[in-house]
């Protein structure tokens, strides 16, 4: 007899940056009858490696990217410990500055997240998909350089208008996108906020040290990157210069770094920093970004279900989005695994809720945070920094919270 994951399920991944490809290798390994066609309207041909995008994953992304067999370790930095702080900083009694460290040691793990590009992330996992799909021809397909144009719910169906027009069981669309070039979901919001990103080059900077420093006009942000990162910083950065990737985040509307150059942003930045993250020698180019929540209510509608920044873009406040949607698509797969034709609707609505408050605490946090930075109650900050030195003073809820952003709320 044919068992729940056995059916021949007939799906279509819109979208292969990392949440889609990852989603489709998942769902080639455990869905091992489902016909699977990953469409993308970039050419296959496309310099992945020119993207210059960084990003943050938490362990258990890294866990589940290793499962897939699609993580690019050498090209990856650990994170080992974080240090959030304020500037100023805000005085605990006996004098000592209020701040937060989450130590991978003290937790009992290897590493707290990692660190690497978006491009060499989504070639390693394109890589791997296209060597699945030759080896699998007959039910795994991709189809590069032609956009989806429409999806039409049907019956038990969704039909994909990709050119050519093809029925299939559930349609997961995975295509994301920064906040400014999206089309306004159910939820939106503009933050006002901009975020300047790049990579700077610290002088005594620990390794696997990541950074994150809420300031008066938004959060700054230092994150490990591996030793080839040092060619993104300006010619002649001495040799003792670590590569870490910065997010600056200001206002948009009076966004004081707009004019200045490159020297002046360094000094600029050098105050904003902690003692800890080192002596701040090399600025390379940023690019600016406008910030803002834009999320979908719902997951599911009907035969198509949306995940990572297709259901919900977030503030980098936590570094949480693609984590998110990394787990969206490992619940949904197993979703599929043991679903049959006649229950794959309740199965549906029941990832909705399965997904529901992981998903919804993330959005609620980071919401939070970032319009925190807006408001101008007297007072705030000291309220914000009081409340790191309460959780570094409590370890358990210090743990607890370490490990819902290293693999989601369960």
């Amino acid at each position: 007899m044919r068992g729940p994951s056995d059916h021949p399920w007939r799906l279509a991944v819109i979208g292969a940056g990392p949440a889609g490809l990852a989603l489709a290798l998942q769902a080639a390994r455990r869905l091992p009858q489902a016909t699977i066609t990953v469409h993308d309207a970039r050419p296959l041909e496309r310099d992945l490696l020119a993207d210059g995008r960084t990003l943050a994953l938490s362990q258990g992304s890294v866990q589940w990217l290793r499962q897939l067999g699609a993580w690019p370790a050498a090209q990856a930095e650990p994170i080992v410990d974080v240090q959030v702080s304020q500037a100023p900083p805000t005085l605990m009694p006996g004098g000592r500055e209020a701040e937060v460290w989450l130590r991978a040691a003290e937790l009992g793990v290897e590493q707290l997240g990692a660190v690497l590009g978006y491009g060499v992330l989504t070639q390693a996992l394109q890589q791997a998909w296209l060597a699945r799909a030759a080896a699998e021809p007959q039910r795994l397909h991709s189809r590069f350089g032609v956009a989806v144009s429409a999806l039409k719910g049907l019956d038990g169906a969704v039909e994909v208008d990709a050119g050519v027009v093809e029925a299939h069981d559930l349609a997961i669309v995975a295509e994301g996108g920064v906040f400014a070039e999206q089309a306004r979901k159910a939820l939106r919001h503009d933050y006002g906020q901009m975020a300047w990103v790049g990579t700077v080059g610290l002088r005594g900077a620990t390794r696997g040290l990541a950074v994150e420093r809420f300031t008066r006009d938004g959060p700054v942000a230092l994150l490990p990157l591996p030793a080839a990162a040092r060619q993104r910083l300006p010619a002649g950065t001495p040799d003792d210069v670590r590569p870490m990737a910065l997010v600056w985040c200001v206002p948009a509307a009076d966004d004081p770094l707009l004019a200045l150059d490159e020297a002046q942003r360094r000094h600029v930045l050098a105050t904003r920093l902690p003692e800890v993250a080192g002596e701040l020698v090399a600025l390379g180019p940023l690019k600016r970004f406008a910030l803002g929540l834009n999320a979908e209510t719902t997951l599911v509608q009907g035969r198509t279900v949306r995940i990572g920044n297709a259901a919900q873009t977030l503030h980098p406040v936590a570094g949480q989005g693609l984590n998110l949607g990394l787990r969206d698509a490992a619940v949904l797969v197993q979703a599929l695994r043991e679903a049959t034709p006649q229950t794959l609707d309740g199965a549906l609505r029941r990832l909705e809720w399965a997904r529901a408050p992981d998903r919804w605490s993330m959005i609620a946090a980071t919401d939070f945070l970032a319009r925190s930075f807006t408001w101008g109650l007297p007072g705030l900050a000291t309220l914000r920094g009081l409340g790191l030195g309460a959780l570094q003073a409590l370890p358990p809820l210090k743990a607890a919270l370490a490990r819902q952003m290293m693999f989601g709320r369960r």
